[in-house]
């Protein structure tokens, strides 16, 4: 058996042409353009690519798009300062400060400044709670991208038995509050196994759906899955170069053998990665049309 391929940049332009048609729809009948900031601190090339195809990811669609590019030496109260102007900006809904921040800037303070209702990442502790308690407003980008690409890929959620590898409060622990609601698109029984967990192969091999996100390159082998289970890598790690000079990726999943015994399988590059940036413009929209629905 070889796992059929979950093609996140496929579901991705799905997922952006629908968010393309409600935002012309919300432009025409309440003239409203959805509006993201995408906060940069310093000149990291890493966040300079990420800030940059988010911004036009948000152009794509119709957004009305700002990016605010700040010294990597600004003042922590000048961030929270320029935070608080977007707060306030009726103009912006969604509001994303690229992370990670410089060192003399804390980075909990930041996302605190930034208002839940503008909170597009859903990183704030408000939007977190909702979260865990069944009340989600929005749903961390990657989480979401995650459930995204189950359900549009026909996986059986209901019931299932998920294990999540990595407990970080990006992926790990939120996909897990995510997967285990009441509700459409989820209903799972979820484990999550980390760095501590003594035997991670006895519970991987209960999974019908493994969710990983070690930062481990290749460390899940084709003998800790499940036969015909459903398998998500959420790891990106460079494991060296081309002739060329292109960077060389793997996921934390070993591709080649794993394709061999799971019912489906997201690929590296080309799996979860599309679906953060699209997540990010839903909840952006999401934004906008709540902002409607208080007026």
């Amino acid at each position: 058996m070889t796992a059929k391929i979950i093609d996140g940049r496929a579901i991705s332009e799905e997922i952006r042409r629908e968010i393309a048609a409600e935002t012309e729809r919300l432009k025409k009948e309440r003239g409203i353009t959805p509006g993201l900031v995408t906060i940069l601190v310093g000149e990291d090339p890493a966040s300079q690519s990420y800030v940059t195809a988010k911004g036009k990811a948000a152009r794509d669609l119709g957004f009305h798009s700002v990016q605010e590019t700040v010294p990597a030496t600004i003042s922590e109260s000048d961030l929270l300062g320029l935070v608080h102007r977007y707060n306030e900006d009726p103009r912006i809904h969604g509001i994303l400060v690229q992370l990670p921040l410089p060192k003399h800037v804390s980075e909990e303070k930041v996302i605190l400044a930034i208002s839940p209702d503008k909170d597009v990442d859903a990183f704030h502790p408000v939007n977190l709670g909702k979260l865990v308690i069944g009340n989600p407003v929005f749903l961390p980008c990657t989480p979401a991208g995650i459930q995204e690409l189950l359900v549009r890929s026909g996986a059986p959620l209901d019931g299932a038995e998920v294990v999540v590898v990595g407990r970080s409060n990006i992926v790990g622990k939120p996909i897990a509050n995510v997967l285990l609601q009441k509700g459409k698109g989820a209903n799972c029984t979820v484990t999550i196994c980390h760095t501590r967990t003594r035997d991670m192969a006895f519970h991987t091999r209960r999974a019908d759906i493994l969710i990983v996100a070690a930062g481990r390159p290749k460390a899940i082998k084709a003998d800790m899955v499940k036969p015909g289970a459903f398998v998500i890598d959420v790891g990106v790690n460079r494991i060296g170069t081309t002739a060329k000079g292109k960077a060389i990726l793997c996921g934390d999943v070993d591709f080649e053998a794993v394709k061999e015994k799971a019912a489906a399988i997201t690929p590296v590059p080309g799996g979860v990665g599309p679906m953060t940036i699209t997540m990010l413009m839903r909840n952006t929209l999401k934004a906008a049309l709540l902002r409607v629905s208080k007026r």
